[in-house]
């Protein structure tokens, strides 16, 4: 009895860690999903990120659930995933990332916000590999411009290298994030792609055929028509 218990073991330890693997890739292709969810969230509504800017900027990054927070003085966290455009004009393979820091204003309390930056350059967004990519610090953002035409309706001049859009409560708007840091989120890359994979490769490519890569995808795409 004592042998089979000892056989046993390691059929159990290796089940345990299958599972833990599945487990954290799940929670990327859950992130993504959650990515695409905001997406079709700001489309449905009137006041969204102009088309314009979706098609001439070229990088995005999408943050489900950023966690705004704080007394007197407001902090945030969130993880999301970044995008950039090929030369072929097809979005990447997306990138995990994560913002910390900066203050949105004085508050009191907890929120769940939904944001999405826009990047003029996509070079911008090679820079976060090291981690010490700071807005505000490095390049600036600005809230950007609300209304699906709308830089087309108030000659809106498109020149910040960030804009950033916000979704909390069913209310839309651009906000300022300066003083928050981005970062590689090196151990989601790693479960979800399956290696250690550096976020460059990643940027530089569009591989992945994955169901949920697909939707975040096609939920860009359908944004600029």
């Amino acid at each position: 009895m004592k042998t089979l218990k000892l056989l046993r073991l390691p059929l159990l330890i290796g089940a345990f860690f299958i599972l833990a693997s599945a487990t954290t890739a799940d929670k990327g292709t859950e992130k993504i999903h959650d990515a695409t969810n905001v997406l079709k969230e700001f489309g449905k509504m009137k006041e969204s990120i102009p088309q314009q800017l979706l098609e001439e900027y070229q990088g995005i990054i999408i943050i489900p659930k950023l966690i705004n927070a704080g007394f007197g003085i407001g902090g945030k966290r969130g993880t999301g995933v970044a995008m950039v455009k090929l030369d072929n004009g097809k979005w990447s393979d997306p990138v995990f990332i994560t913002l910390t820091g900066g203050s949105i204003g004085f508050q009191i309390g907890v929120q769940s916000v939904d944001m999405v930056l826009v990047f003029r350059h996509k070079g911008v967004l090679a820079k976060v590999k090291n981690g010490d990519f700071t807005i505000g610090g490095d390049i600036s953002a600005a809230a950007g411009p609300v209304g699906r035409s709308s830089t087309a309706s108030t000659d809106y001049k498109l020149e910040a290298e960030i804009y950033s859009y916000s979704r909390s409560k069913g209310l839309f708007a651009g906000i300022s994030i300066n003083g928050s840091n981005l970062s590689i989120n090196k151990s989601m890359n790693a479960n979800f792609y399956g290696s250690d994979v550096a976020s460059s490769d990643i940027f530089d490519r569009a591989t992945n055929t994955s169901a949920a890569v697909t939707q975040l995808k096609s939920t860009l795409n359908n944004l600029t028509e």
